[in-house]
């Protein structure tokens, strides 16, 4: 019988007041020294992400040019043909293992490429809320922590917390969360690699409304088996156990029919393995579904073209803290004049924008010079645009 059980947490809370002495100059020179520091290793770090990526992603662009001028695609996959040995090769498919899944604790079976056990405790968690302000000549800082009970898949160390007492946690968890994964994954003929295997990670929940109690002590409530003697009021330490399933590898009554999948890879016998490319990527390709040729290597276009941007973006932000972190010195120097501290920190964060998007420009058109020499000389020259622009802004100096 199935129920459903809703979480009725408890909350408590405390406030700590901690208070220090105003640092002096020589103080916040000393911080604004180990800032600066650690500005020029961020600035540095973001040389190296930008150039590389750069590299990375022409190389894989030219890699799936590669791919979808030899790909062939296959006429069947029930059949292994020795003309297509050590090619590469593309297949869809639904997807079949040699046996089910079981999880013999919960009396549970699923023909799928991977079942996960999730396990919950409930547990007390601390939260933060934290506020600095002055007050006769000294920096106070007043801290509320709050304490509430919530299902945790990892264990929560109570020792951690301001206060202990009255919220302590268990050290473990009684059941452990664990993935099984088929060892004998195919499509059609054909066996899937480990590589292959691997991108099969759209798990979805498995439904338990299908299943018994698997023990005495253990209540089934909606999509999850509960150890505890009252799920609708749990203990801290009660643990609750969900399932999820990914890739579903035979047709079931409740579930419906096998997943499909599309692959790219090289064939080896019956084996499909990783392509090397002549520009040194390696080509492992699985998505859901059936796909084309040219739908599968569009996609992993889209995928390259947004990993890059977001690396781009990633070291453009490394490169502009960076710089800041390093010009932290001139803002704490005039810090005891709020006016000029003001406008020194609005020119300070302009000098920082327009030097890192300059660099990160100056960068990407260095990564590019070995590939495509015309589009480099192009980003190149656009480096120059933000300092150009910044320098229209000054006002030009006066006429003696």
């Amino acid at each position: 019988m199935s129920r459903n059980f809703s979480d009725t947490g408890s909350r408590k809370e405390h406030v700590k007041i901690t208070s220090e002495s105003k640092p002096g100059f020589l103080e916040r020179l000393s911080e604004t020294s180990g800032g600066m520091l650690m500005g020029l290793v961020t600035f540095l770090l973001a040389f190296y992400l930008l150039f590389t990526n750069e590299g990375r992603a022409l190389r894989t662009a030219k890699s799936l040019d590669e791919g979808l001028s030899l790909v062939v695609p296959l006429d069947t996959i029930h059949s292994i043909s020795q003309q297509n040995e050590g090619r590469l090769v593309h297949l869809s498919g639904a997807l079949s293992t040699s046996k089910p899944l079981f999880d013999p604790s919960y009396g549970l079976s699923i023909r799928a490429v991977k079942l996960k056990r999730t396990v919950e405790m409930y547990q007390w968690v601390e939260y933060e809320d934290s506020k600095e302000y002055e007050e006769n000549g000294e920096i106070k800082k007043e801290t509320k922590y709050s304490y509430n009970t919530e299902w945790k898949s990892e264990v929560v160390n109570s020792r951690n917390f301001d206060k202990e007492i009255g919220h302590k946690n268990p050290s473990a968890m009684a059941v452990e969360s664990f993935t099984a994964v088929s060892p004998n994954v195919q499509v059609g003929s054909f066996v899937l690699s480990k590589g292959l295997v691997d991108k099969i990670d759209d798990f979805k929940q498995l439904s338990l409304a299908n299943l018994e109690d698997p023990h005495a002590d253990v209540t089934r409530g909606g999509d999850y088996f509960y150890h505890s003697e009252n799920p609708r009021r749990p203990e801290v330490g009660d643990l609750r156990v969900s399932f999820f399933y990914a890739g579903l590898s035979g047709d079931d009554p409740h579930l419906g029919s096998a997943d499909k999948v599309t692959v790219i890879a090289r064939q080896r016998g019956d084996q499909l393995l990783p392509y090397h490319t002549k520009s040194g990527d390696v080509l492992e390709i699985l998505h859901p579904g059936d796909l084309s040729v040219e739908e599968v290597f569009q996609k992993e276009h889209q995928s390259n073209t947004m990993k890059t941007w977001a690396l781009r973006g990633a070291g453009w932000l490394s490169m502009f803290v960076g710089i800041s972190l390093m010009t932290r010195i001139f803002y704490t120097l005039v810090d005891w004049f709020p006016v000029v501290r003001d406008l020194v920190n609005i020119g300070l964060k302009a000098f920082a924008f327009c030097v890192a998007t300059s660099l990160s420009l100056l960068t990407i058109s260095v990564g590019w010079l070995f590939y495509r020499p015309l589009w480099a000389l192009l980003i190149g020259l656009l480096s120059v645009v933000p300092v150009l622009v910044a320098r229209s802004r000054v006002p030009p100096k006066k006429q003696q």
